[in-house]
């Protein structure tokens, strides 16, 4: 008879072999950021959201493109301007003559994976068109709710906030979004390869999915079934509650982000192909998953991302 637990780490590392393909032939088309490869696919196991905020020109569409490629997901772009309006969004009714009545037209909102370009070009009113989407997986219109596809992960590509045209996100944005990362310039080696290889949108076109839906909505519940043990819980829960005690920051982070740092944890220790999450786990994605809920309240206090996310995981005890 075979132990439960010995099936249980195959079962966990065919999935881990599985998702390194995905990572594999995503690397072969965004060079040299496998890290951040990395924490999107975790992302998208997690059920979450993702937002990624660099300067124009260093993959960020592409990026986007290229999940739905490798995991035959249907894909849709909204670019954000500052004329954009909810109904672009969402959609709206069309009254047809032939029919007499009113028709609702889905809009670019029903997809699977949804690139929110420049989302922060967008008004506060636009914006506000995707706040149901990213959280209930649903829309209502004219009074009636529908449905969004399964599965449902939104990308969206932030210019600096120093740009011209921009307007800042409210933090129940923010807060939408499981993770937030960039992607910065590639090395120097990478670059080189970039400059001298085909069109990186050609190779898009050529690529063959490395999952179906089917795999993709079983990894993401396979996330769910990942162990972690009381104290791991007690860590995260230490985290949370440093953040709300702190006078270095206005306010402490949400159950809601205490329960998402835990979902990429999860996602995190599958993709290393593990069947329970470890401390490591939680160092990993903390740095995309919590500084962009976090406002410094102190003129001296920690005010980038990655000094955030230092100042937390160096002031709570690892377990």
């Amino acid at each position: 008879m075979l132990n439960p637990d010995s099936q249980a780490t195959h079962s966990t590392a065919s999935e881990a072999q599985s998702i390194d393909q995905v990572l594999t032939a995503a690397g072969e088309i965004i060079l040299g950021k496998q890290a951040e490869l990395r924490l999107a696919l975790a992302c998208l196991l997690a059920r979450g959201h993702l937002l990624i905020e660099d300067l124009p020109g260093v993959g960020k569409t592409t990026l986007a493109h290229l999940l739905a490629r490798l995991l035959g997901l249907k894909y849709s772009r909204i670019q954000f301007t500052s004329d954009l309006l909810p109904a672009d969004i969402i959609g709206v009714s069309i009254y047809e003559r032939v029919r007499e009545r009113f028709e609702f037209h889905p809009g670019p909102i029903f997809a699977q994976v949804v690139l929110a370009d420049e989302i922060n070009r967008a008004t506060p009113k636009a914006q506000s068109a995707l706040l149901e989407a990213m959280e209930e997986r649903q829309v209502t219109a004219e009074g009636e709710t529908r449905a969004l596809p399964t599965p449902f992960f939104v990308i969206a590509t932030q210019n600096p906030s120093y740009q011209v045209g921009t307007f800042p996100l409210p933090e129940s944005q923010l807060d939408r979004f499981l993770m937030r990362i960039e992607l910065g310039y590639p090395q120097a080696e990478q670059e080189k390869a970039l400059l001298a290889g085909a069109d990186r949108r050609a190779l898009l076109a050529d690529i063959e999915p490395a999952l179906s839906v089917a795999q993709l909505l079983e990894l993401q519940q396979r996330v769910t079934d990942i162990h972690v043990a009381a104290p791991v819980i007690d860590y995260c829960h230490a985290l949370l509650a440093f953040t709300r005690a702190s006078n270095r920051f206005l306010h402490g982070l949400s159950p809601r982000a205490g329960l998402g740092l835990l979902r990429a944890a999860r996602a995190w220790a599958l993709i290393d192909g593990r069947g329970y999450v470890i401390p490591e786990d939680v160092q990993a994605v903390l740095p995309s998953c919590v500084p962009h809920r976090l406002l410094s309240g102190e003129d001296n206090g920690p005010s980038g991302h990655a000094e955030i996310a230092d100042f937390i995981l160096q002031a709570v005890a690892v377990p």
